[in-house]
């Protein structure tokens, strides 16, 4: 299989309660990601499963083990 054909796993960027923007979510591209791969700004939310997909680079955002999401209101 040459390297054109292979297809690439989608980046996993596991994050902690502290990194999310609201209740349960997180925006994708992230701070960490290289200006020429941006595209617009999505939020991933990962309240219901504790993980979601970016819909337009298929990032998958996960919440680390032990971490709990808080839901104040």
């Amino acid at each position: 299989m040459s390297a054109n054909t292979a297809t690439q796993a989608p980046a996993v960027v596991e994050v902690t309660a502290k990194d999310l923007q609201g209740p349960g979510v997180v925006f994708c591209p992230n701070p960490k990601m290289t200006l020429w791969s941006n595209h617009p700004k999505v939020y991933v939310d990962l309240s219901h499963e504790g993980e979601g997909k970016c819909p337009y680079c298929g990032t998958v955002y996960r919440l680390k083990a032990g971490e709990k999401i808080a839901h104040g209101h």
